[in-house]
């Protein structure tokens, strides 16, 4: 199941807003959704954002893509700026000792790669006539 970050269009003509939902996506834009994250106004004068951020690196973190404009929002309110900074914490964490350790130990152990045989070229002499 895929599951996006997207919005759902609320209110009424000319006046709409919009909740920021965690969705499957192949629901409707309209129709069901998993989890309601925030809100998006932007009839208001400035724009209304509100993001519960907790939630939101919580879906991102577990695999849930953004949509375009939930991506902007998101990096207005700057929730994408810590979840890129949670995500290259995870990546740069420096392995243990014990595992650099075994690694050494095994590339040690391999014995060297053979040369192939190579073979010896005859050479045959025509005789003259």
């Amino acid at each position: 199941m895929a599951v996006k970050l997207r919005l759902k269009r609320m209110g009424s003509k000319q006046k709409a807003f919009y909740r920021i939902v965690v969705a499957d996506s192949r629901s409707p834009r309209d129709g069901r959704f998993i989890e309601a994250i925030g809100t998006y106004n932007p009839v208001r004068n400035p724009k209304e954002v509100t993001v519960d951020e907790e939630k939101a690196l919580k879906w991102l973190q577990n695999g849930a893509m953004p949509s375009d404009t939930v991506r902007s929002i998101l990096s207005e309110v700057g929730i994408m700026k810590k979840f890129s900074e949670s995500k290259a914490k995870k990546v740069s964490k420096p392995k243990s000792k014990v595992k650099a350790d075994t690694e050494t130990k095994t590339e040690a152990k391999k014995p060297a790669p053979k040369k192939p045989a190579t073979k010896k070229a005859t050479t045959t002499k025509k005789s003259e006539k």
